[in-house]
């Protein structure tokens, strides 16, 4: 009996080994035509619940127990691989993927389609070849108005940079480019954006559900990635536009090993104001650059860079530049088949320089980050992946200084207090498949913040650096007592915060799912600005002693369905979002080349709660997305005391971003292999403004009168606009490639009105209200694009 006992008990020990035997499956997966390494491709092991996603560098890896298996590898656009292995020890699976020859000739809309497993919602994501489909102003395809169609996305007003994210303003987006920020994303005043089409792969749009690698902005986090460069030939591409031409070169540095990618912009719009005989100038360009080079299958350097600069000039009277320059150093590592690493020092500086020329002075100012990260995953197992890292980002901020340009000049050179920082971060965080219809992504981020010392700060009686009127109910300005010094090392204000993150998905069949997230996000930099657009004059400052950080949590939940084998998929949200510590001006404030600016400002609070709706077709001749929010955005600055009014009352009131409705219709259609043809069509609430109830007189002058912030609205946007693509018949073995591209900006000629501005007739003295509008008339546009 015992004999036979033992017998049982060696088989099943050994079954129990055998069972835990476990292998990993990891390499990269890349396009065979040029050797771009692919970010979400599907790796999946047939006939189980096993599979995973590359990252953004094109890396995956799969832990199974020793059997032979079928791995499936799939990506839309391309054609899929199937593959079978005998897992009896680790494997380096390197795969190139074809383009489908079927699907060359549409559009798809994303990657992949709706993704109804992984936890991650509130994400929107888009390529390049989507992009360019879409009808823009003036010809110049544009990444920022792209994602503008998509719910929870608000433009800030025509022919305004920025962009608004479920009720947020436009300085709580944080955009990187190669994991640089950039702090301004506009050129010629917000008619282009500055990310060039051509040297961009792809872009992903976190709304909410932010994984814990992120922070630093509280409303979204725009991560577009450039292209490597072509590591097997060389190749141009391009294109001639109304009023800009760019073009691309890449190619291998040593063939299949490294490349470079080199692109440029440039605007002649300074031709056609000659023309017309106008004095003034403006333009406009950018370069992007990237250098890469694999030395082994476990290291990858890579160098890239963005240099980018506008300028404007009225007369010789008035000059205006400003610009943003990035570098990114990144070395990729894999210690083993199961831990991936990315190292990145990154240097971030935009720049702002205003001259007047009739005066012999300028203004200059700049805001300039160095940042050291280290990220680290960890694919421990097929249920379970976990996210570490750490970083530390260094902030200069100059807010403005006056330099004389000339001897004669009878301006005195002055500087506003510089201010530094420092933000660092480490995160942990987990992707934990629980069940196969259950699975979380949950972690945790850790953010400290230092304001550095180096300049002079004042005192204010009672630490109020904002006084209330009781009789009057009106905030003013303090006047300092006194000034305190602070050394170079010396800390001014500290504050630390706790970052959980939380996303879950369960998933009812292959094609449903429901997820739900919460997220909390410090945001520690300010926007100054008087305007509800980003504008190049706009300076950031630091939270202090005077400015706390703001604080943002958000729920959501979401319902997820892919229709009709995978050509429909369906998308809705609801969400629910507060942030502590929102500044708010008072009534008159000046805040341009303040260096009291705590003298203006209040803390307040905001609130956004929505529905969002995404209805896509992926596939075919037609494609597109049918997009819809319902959302309020509201904002309230309380007093600080029981006796004070606090800002509008204390009561709630509009924020300049509340769009109740937002509608956008985008569609793609491919009549032939000649021509591709491109629509959309957006509807939104106006944006709020505030209108004068009245007026009175005061020493013969005509004041206006107003009651409650933003309670008014301006006339509800709405716009068509439509595209042709031509692409003649090339001969086959033909390297020159080209097309041309029809648009028309603005249909039927709709008046949108940026603004509505009162002012007293001089003729008939009454009161009267005119409609500013960016764009009265249709726009028309062609652009010839090439490449070989």
């Amino acid at each position: 009996m015992k004999q036979q006992l033992l017998l049982v008990l060696f088989f099943c020990f050994g079954y129990l080994i055998s069972f835990a035997q476990q292998y990993t499956i990891s390499g990269t997966i890349k396009d065979q035509k040029n050797g771009e390494t692919l970010y979400g491709v599907n790796i999946i092991l047939n006939n189980t619940t096993k599979g995973t996603v590359t990252n953004e560098y094109g890396f995956f890896s799969i832990t199974a127990p020793q059997n032979t298996y079928t791995i499936n590898i799939s990506y839309l656009g391309y054609q899929s691989i199937q593959k079978e292995i005998n897992l009896n020890q680790n494997t380096k699976l390197n795969i190139e993927l074809t383009e489908d020859t079927v699907s060359l000739n549409e559009v798809v809309v994303s990657n992949n389609k709706t993704n109804i497993k992984t936890p991650q919602m509130s994400v929107n994501k888009l390529t390049a070849k989507t992009i360019k489909k879409i009808p823009v102003v003036l010809g110049e395809v544009d990444i920022l108005k792209a994602i503008q169609l998509l719910p929870g996305v608000t433009n800030s007003g025509e022919g305004a940079s920025g962009f608004n994210v479920r009720g947020g303003a436009a300085d709580q987006n944080l955009v990187l480019l190669d994991e640089a920020p950039l702090y301004n994303t506009s050129h010629l005043f917000g008619y282009f954006s500055v990310f060039n089409a051509d040297a961009i792969k792809d872009i992903k749009l976190y709304k909410g559900g932010t994984p814990a690698q992120f922070g630093g902005r509280i409303s979204s986090i725009l991560d577009a990635r450039q292209k490597d460069g072509n590591n097997k030939e060389y190749h141009f591409n391009g294109g001639i536009g109304l009023v800009s031409s760019r073009l691309l070169v890449e190619g291998p540095t040593k063939k299949e090993k490294g490349s470079f990618l080199l692109a440029g912009r440039t605007s002649y719009a300074n031709l056609f104001l000659k023309l017309a005989n106008i004095e003034s100038r403006v333009g406009f360009y950018d370069i992007n650059a990237k250098i890469s080079h694999q030395f082994n299958d476990n290291n990858r350097l890579y160098l890239s860079g963005y240099f980018g600069n506008d300028n404007f000039e009225i007369a010789n009277l008035l000059t205006n530049d400003f610009g943003n320059n990035t570098l990114n150093l990144r070395w990729n590592h894999l210690f083993s088949d199961q831990i991936f690493s990315n190292l990145s020092f990154i240097y971030s500086k935009y720049n702002y320089k205003l001259g007047f020329n009739f005066l012999n002075f300028e203004w200059v100012s700049f805001i300039q980050n160095t940042n050291l990260k280290y990220d680290l995953s960890y694919y421990y197992s097929d249920k379970l992946k976990f996210n570490f890292g750490v970083n530390g980002l260094f902030y200069n901020f100059n807010p403005g200084e006056i330099k004389p340009t000339s001897v004669d000049s009878s301006i005195n050179e002055d500087k506003l207090d510089q201010k530094r920082a420092f933000e660092p971060a480490a995160y942990v965080s987990l992707i934990h498949k629980v069940t196969p219809k259950l699975h979380l992504e949950y972690g945790l981020r850790y953010s400290l913040f230092y304001r550095l010392g180096g300049q002079p700060l004042n005192i204010y009686e009672n630490n109020q650096p904002v006084n209330y009127n009781p009789t009057t109910n009106v905030y003013s300005s303090a006047d300092p007592i006194a000034t305190e010094n602070f050394g170079k090392s010396d800390v001014i204000k500290s504050f630390d915060g706790l970052e959980p993150r939380f996303a879950a998905s369960f998933q009812l069949n292959d094609n449903t799912s429901f997820k739900a997230s919460y997220q909390r996000m410090n945001q520690y930099i300010h926007l100054i600005s008087n305007t509800n657009a980003p504008t190049p004059l706009d300076v950031w400052t630091p939270s202090g002693k005077f400015i706390k950080p703001q604080i943002s949590d958000q729920f959501a939940v979401g319902y997820f369905k892919n229709l009709a084998d995978n050509n429909y998929s369906l998308e809705t949200e609801l969400y629910y979002k507060t942030t502590d510590n929102r500044i708010d001006y008072i009534d008159g404030a000046d805040i341009i080349a303040n260096n009291e600016i705590e003298t203006v400002i209040l803390n307040g609070e905001t609130r956004a709660y929505g529905f969002e709706l995404l209805v896509k077709k992926n596939t075919g001749k037609l494609t597109g997305w049918f997009a819809y929010t319902l959302s309020k955005s509201e904002q309230r600055t309380p007093g600080r005391t029981a006796t004070e009014t606090g800002i509008n009352n204390g009561n709630w009131y509009n924020t300049p971003y509340d769009r109740t409705h937002d509608l956008s219709i985008t569609a793609m259609y491919t009549l032939s292999k000649k021509w591709n043809f491109g629509t959309n069509f957006v509807f939104q609430t106006g944006r709020p403004t505030t209108y004068p109830s009245g007026q009175y007189l005061f020493d013969d002058i005509t004041v206006p009168n107003f009651t409650s912030r933003y309670d008014e609205r301006l006339p509800s946007y709405h716009r068509l606009d439509i595209s042709a693509t031509l692409t003649p018949t090339q001969k086959r073995k033909r390297k020159w490639k080209s097309e041309w591209v029809f648009g028309v900006y603005n249909l039927y000629f709709r008046r949108n009105a940026s603004s509505i501005n009162f002012f007293e007739n001089e003729e008939t003295g009454l009161n009267e209200a005119r409609r500013i509008s960016i764009f009265g008339a249709a726009i028309p546009a062609i652009t010839y694009n090439f490449k070989f």
